[in-house]
């Protein structure tokens, strides 16, 4: 129920039909009915009179895919669209300072890592042994980890809007520890890592990324790229757009030795990170650690609250010293909204037209 994606299909609408063919013409109960999509360029509801809660106070809905950030703020500042989803904070005072727009932000569930590959995986995503690279050896990871600033990149590519994270639970998770803190710069500890490891010398690592799915992604690709480059460890950055990424890299475990991901998960609970991300096997999953495994397995089996905690904290302390990933920042959603919508931002990002209203009634 927590997932906005989930539904149920009716047997008869549903039976003998390919999941792609009910996504087309999808079937359902919800305030909206589905009228057209256009590949690239719209989908279209209209509302759903008979709703059980009620008539949707907006009668069509439009949604539109708008990949270019400064395209998609001109949109809205010439009044093609009411609602525009990440803003870069660099172009957040052009909304707020426009008399009939307004910004709408809101701490977000969503956090951004780098994604690190200590095995390699087949196609059925299981381990056929340790990846032939130097991030193997966790004292690699732990290194690179080291040589990043994170609270450089927040304020000079995010304009303050980031807040540091631990591991990959924000504090509004279940299984957040507010006794672990975020690692900090220490590029002497990174080179003294990467020597003990056998890389006094340094090591080359490809880092990959999206471009245009979350705020600046490949801005702060870059900031990492550069400084993991100026403390030893030479990075070459390459950037591709998302499907393109997931499909052809992540998906096919391709994507080694680092790659930038954001990961948000509406239970706000550390099963839902935990578990896709790197409980083996897995298709986002390039870490095998039994003991992970097998301590993931057993919290899904706690029911007391108090020790299903416990259990998490242990499984936190673990995470970070193993550094399968390098938690970056949570991310600060940043909405331009038209003064004529009544909505207000969402941590968990969904967008929930039945809960708008047009204040010209429209």
């Amino acid at each position: 129920m927590t997932f906005p994606q989930s539904g149920m299909l009716p047997p008869k609408e549903s039976a003998g039909k390919e999941t792609a063919d009910l996504s087309k013409k999808p079937v359902g109960t919800g305030p909206y009915k589905f009228v057209r999509w256009s590949k690239d360029e719209e989908i279209v509801l209209e509302a759903n009179d008979a709703y059980w809660r009620g008539a949707p106070n907006i009668k069509t809905v439009v949604f539109r895919p708008i990949p270019d950030d400064a395209v998609r703020v001109a949109a809205l500042q010439n009044g093609e669209i009411d609602l525009a989803v990440n803003i870069p904070p660099h172009l957040g005072a052009i909304i707020d300072k426009h008399p009939k727009l307004f910004l709408s932000t809101a701490p977000s569930i969503r956090t951004i890592q780098l994604m690190i590959y200590s095995h390699q995986m087949d196609a059925q995503h299981k381990a056929t042994g340790p990846y032939n690279g130097p991030t193997a050896d966790k004292r690699v990871r732990q290194a690179i980890a080291y040589a990043i600033d994170a609270d450089e990149i927040i304020k000079t590519v995010l304009d303050g809007k980031g807040v540091r994270v631990a591991t990959m639970l924000p504090s509004m998770h279940f299984g957040f520890d507010p006794k672990l803190q975020p690692i900090k710069l220490d590029v002497a500890k990174s080179k003294k890592l990467l020597a003990d490891a056998g890389f006094a010398n340094g090591v080359e690592i490809t880092l990959h990324g999206p471009r245009g799915r979350y705020v600046r992604d490949a801005e702060v690709a870059e900031a990492v790229s550069g400084q993991l480059t100026k403390a030893g460890i030479k990075t070459t950055l390459r950037t591709y757009d998302f499907v393109t990424y997931l499909n052809n890299m992540v998906y096919v475990h391709k994507a080694g030795p680092v790659w930038l991901i954001g990961w948000g998960t509406g239970t706000m609970d550390a099963e839902t990170v935990y578990v896709p991300l790197f409980r083996s096997p897995g298709i986002f999953v390039n870490w095998l650690n039994e003991d992970f495994n097998h301590m993931i397995d057993e919290a899904q089996t706690i029911m007391d609250d108090k020790k299903r905690l416990e259990q998490y904290h242990r499984i936190n302390k673990l995470w970070v010293e193993e550094m399968p990933a390098v938690p970056l920042y949570q991310q600060i959603d940043l909405y331009g909204v038209a003064k004529r919508l009544s909505w207000k931002a969402r941590s968990d990002e969904v967008l929930q037209a039945y809960n708008m209203s047009l204040k010209d009634g429209k």
